[in-house]
C-alpha cells in the first residue's frame, strides 16, 4: 500500500443562488488553495499518514493555483434547468478517470476520494439527495441533512430546492449520465470517474463519506462490476449514508460519525489498512510453527 494519494475534486455549484449555504463559493477557492500548502484536515491527515494529495480544479467558479482541469466555472442552477449539458458530465468523468491513468503511471498503488465544493465543507442538496429520493424511495426531508449546520430554515431551502430541481429537470433516473447532468455537479462526476478509472487501471479506489458513496452508486449504476475496484471507508454522518451503502450491498468498517468530506475519512482508513496488511505479510502460520491446521467445528450450511 505505498505511494499512496488523495485526490480531491474542487467544483461549485450554481444551486446556492437558493441560499443552500452558509457562505458563498469563494470559500471553495480558499479551502481549495489550502489543500496545497497543507491548511485543511485532509491535508494535514495526509502528511501524519504518507499520502500524497492533489487537489483538482474541476470547476470551480474562480480560478486559483489548483491544477486546472476545468469542465466550467461551476454548474448552472439545477432549480432553473439542468445543471449541465450531457456532455459536460461525460467530460468531468473522463477527467476522473485520466486522473486514475496518470497516478497508476506515476507509480500510485491506491487512491482516495474527497471533494471540496461551495462554502468549504458545506454539502449542498444536489444528486445525493435527488438521487436517493428516486432510487431508495425516500422523500427529500428523509434523506436531506444540514451538511455543515444549516438552520431549520437554510435546511427547508435545501429541501426545496432539492424538490423543484426534480421537478424542473425530471431526470432519467435509469440513465446515470442524465442523472449526473441534471442535478450533479462537477466534483460528483469526477468521482465517478475515479472509480471507473480504478476499475480500468485496476488500481483500488477508497470511498469516503456521502458525497463520495453517491458517486460510487452512480459509477455503479454506469458498470457494476466497478464495485470490485472500491473499498469502503467510514458511515458519514449524514442521514443518506447508511441507505447508499445498502444499495451498494457494502459495509463500511469505520464508524466515527464523521461529516467533514474532503477526504478525511479514506484517509482514516489507509492507516487501517496499512496495518492488516502487515499482519498479512508477516504472521506465521500454523503449520510453519508445527501445529495443526485449524478446522472449522461450526455447523455445515
Amino acid at each position: 500500500l505505498k505511494n499512496r494519494a488523495l485526490i480531491a475534486m474542487c467544483a461549485d455549484n450554481g444551486v446556492v443562488e437558493e441560499g443552500v449555504t452558509q457562505t458563498g463559493q469563494e470559500v471553495t477557492a480558499i479551502v481549495a488553495e489550502n489543500f496545497l500548502t497543507c491548511n485543511t484536515s485532509a491535508a494535514i491527515m495526509c502528511k501524519k499518514a504518507g499520502v500524497d494529495i492533489f487537489p483538482i480544479d474541476i470547476g470551480m467558479a474562480a480560478d486559483t493555483k489548483v491544477p486546472r482541469y476545468k469542465t466550467a466555472n461551476g454548474t448552472a442552477n439545477m432549480t432553473k434547468g439542468p445543471a449541465m449539458t450531457r456532455m459536460q458530465a461525460l467530460q468531468a468523468i473522463l477527467t476522473g478517470i485520466h486522473q486514475v491513468k496518470e497516478k497508476k503511471e506515476a507509480g500510485y498503488k491506491i487512491i482516495a476520494t474527497g471533494e471540496m465544493k461551495d462554502s468549504g465543507v458545506e454539502w449542498i442538496g444536489e444528486i445525493p439527495k435527488n438521487w436517493n429520493v428516486q432510487r431508495l424511495g425516500d422523500e427529500p426531508a428523509e434523506i436531506t441533512g444540514r451538511g455543515a449546520g444549516l438552520t431549520n430554515e437554510g435546511l427547508e431551502r435545501k429541501i426545496h430546492a432539492i424538490e423543484k430541481a426534480i421537478a424542473v429537470n425530471r431526470p432519467k433516473w435509469d440513465d446515470p449520465v442524465d442523472v449526473l447532468a441534471k442535478v450533479g455537479g462537477f466534483d460528483l462526476a469526477g468521482i465517478t470517474g475515479l472509480y471507473l478509472g480504478g476499475a480500468v487501471y485496476r488500481i483500488p479506489i477508497v470511498v469516503d463519506g456521502f458525497i463520495s458513496a453517491v458517486a460510487a452508486l452512480a459509477a455503479v449504476r454506469i458498470c457494476e462490476w466497478v464495485k470490485d475496484a472500491m473499498i469502503v471507508s467510514h458511515v458519514s454522518k449524514e442521514p443518506g449514508m447508511q441507505k447508499i451503502l445498502k444499495e451498494l450491498h457494502m459495509d463500511a468498517p469505520l464508524h466515527a460519525d464523521m461529516c467533514l468530506g474532503e477526504g478525511t475519512g479514506a484517509v482514516a482508513y489507509l492507516p487501517v489498512l496499512d496495518l492488516a496488511a502487515e499482519v498479512y505479510g508477516r504472521m506465521s502460520t500454523f503449520s510453519e510453527n508445527d501445529i495443526e491446521d485449524y478446522k472449522e467445528l461450526g455447523e455445515k450450511e
